[in-house]
């Protein structure tokens, strides 16, 4: 089995690339390749029992995927995006990444004649305020900003070039991944983050809204358990609506800040500064806040139980298990 990880020096997409080289199968057939592309050098991960060949362009680019699909790949984890806020300050750079990317992908793929499951990483911004109190999979699609409407874009090509027998496509809509590790990217959400890792090393960090916001998270972990389930799961059980909210945790800004303390104690949460950010609260107060994900949870997807667990992987996974 063929591989190719668009997206993959990202964070998702290394963790993604680790657990594959870890399992060194996907679905119960032995991986025979694995490709990482990036607009930056992908790094191979350690101890892949299969070639592994890292690769940068630049998505939108005439022939690009025409290139990258012509291996014909058996799966393609299409996670390249340019994130939220990134999307929104730089108009064209977000419409010809998110939007002009996916469709290359989708045509190139059609033009090399032959089915690959394809798993597409949407976002809960395709919903745009105002909300039911838990929205489910069959919420109409506003969204209220510029990576919203381009991955609600995306979703609708995967739906059709699904429904035409040109590739195998499960879309699925991402929680806000939390804790990040690394350094604060330009995402409108990196301060849910950042308030929780920055101090769990004793650091400062600032929070732009109020602590009512409340919002949608899951952990990397769970992430990548999304994508391999999207990946092996039998399409026929997933029918026509090719796309899925994923499942997990509903809490406001405060009960995180609750969460770090019952975790990390009080001097982990007195090292939050409150600084507020009108453009920040302004983007995140059109975001969704909960959702109902039993159909995504039917089909067997499966994410984190609480936010102290949502601390805990990553302490775990990022911090080798020690506070401070």
């Amino acid at each position: 089995m063929k591989i190719l990880i668009l997206g993959g020096a990202g964070m998702v997409g290394r963790k993604l690339a680790d657990r594959l080289a870890k399992d060194g199968e996907l679905g119960g057939k032995p991986i025979t390749g694995l490709t990482l592309y990036d607009v930056v050098p992908p790094e191979a991960p350690a101890g892949a029992r299969f070639p592994v060949a890292c690769e940068t362009g630049d998505l939108p680019a005439d022939g690009e995927t025409d290139r990258l699909v012509a291996p014909k790949p058996d799966v393609i984890f299409h996670l390249a995006a340019i994130v939220s806020g990134e999307a929104e300050l730089e108009f064209e750079k977000g419409y010809a990444i998110n939007l002009d990317g996916t469709r290359n992908l989708f045509e190139s793929i059609r033009k090399a004649q032959y089915v690959p499951r394809v798993i597409f990483t949407s976002s809960i911004a395709v919903f745009g305020a105002p909300f039911p109190e838990a929205i489910p999979d069959e919420y109409h699609l506003t969204p209220l900003t510029s990576y919203g409407t381009q991955k609600a874009i995306g979703e609708l090509l995967l739906a059709d070039y699904t429904r035409k027998g040109f590739l195998d496509g499960i879309g699925i809509r991402l929680p806000t991944i939390c804790v990040r590790p690394g350094k604060p990217n330009k995402a409108a959400s990196g301060f849910f983050s950042n308030i929780i890792r920055e101090p769990l090393v004793g650091k400062e960090a600032l929070l732009p809204v109020s602590e009512d916001v409340r919002h949608w998270h899951a952990s990397p972990r769970s992430a990548v358990r999304f994508l391999l389930h999207a990946a092996t799961i039998d399409g026929g059980l997933v029918g026509p609506r090719r796309n899925l909210a994923m499942p997990g945790v509903s809490v406001t800004v405060g009960e995180q800040i609750e969460a770090l303390g019952r975790v990390a104690g009080s001097d982990a949460v007195a090292l939050i500064r409150r600084e507020p950010d009108e453009l920040v609260s302004s983007v995140v107060a059109g975001w969704p806040r909960n959702f109902d994900t039993r159909r995504a949870i039917e089909l067997g997807f499966e994410a984190d139980r609480s936010f102290d667990e949502i601390i805990q992987v990553h302490i775990e996974d990022e911090l080798g298990g020690k506070i401070g």
